[in-house]
């Protein structure tokens, strides 16, 4: 089962969130605002549920499509590799706080790898195409 979002939050969360709040750069704040999109976010969904004919409904539960989306996006502002994806955000509060796993586990290297192999070249044309026409319409 794949979920556009997490479905509950944590007690962990709410402690992540409040002692991170101020150390969020100006970029964050503005990526955050632009992946709330419904339309990344059913992209990213739409794409990882052709993974296997019964990933809707069957199976443990995986990353959830928003997660996907900001792991992918700070590896790629970082220019991290998988290893160094999972090593980060494993081992930071704020970037925890910022792809939304929170208290969570982290997704490992493998599994990333994975994921956004999943999504395809086609996929993030779209998500890049999305981004774009989301960041000229924003005002900041």
């Amino acid at each position: 089962m794949i979920d556009i979002r997490r479905r509950q939050r944590n007690f962990g969360d709410g402690f992540i969130r409040e002692t991170v709040d101020e150390l969020w750069e100006i970029w964050m704040r503005h990526a955050d605002a632009i992946l709330a999109d419904e339309e990344l976010l059913e992209t990213i969904h739409h794409a990882l549920l052709q993974r296997h004919p019964r990933s809707r409904t069957h199976g443990r539960p995986g990353t959830p499509a928003e997660v996907v989306l900001r792991m992918l996006l700070l590896k790629h502002i970082r220019d991290w590799s998988f290893a160094e994806l999972e090593r980060e955000v494993r081992g930071n509060l704020l970037y925890r706080e910022f792809t939304h796993i929170g208290a969570e586990k982290v997704p490992d290297a493998k599994t990333l790898a994975r994921l956004a192999q999943a999504l395809g070249p086609e996929v993030i044309e779209k998500l890049h195409a999305r981004i774009v026409a989301l960041a000229r319409i924003a005002e900041w």
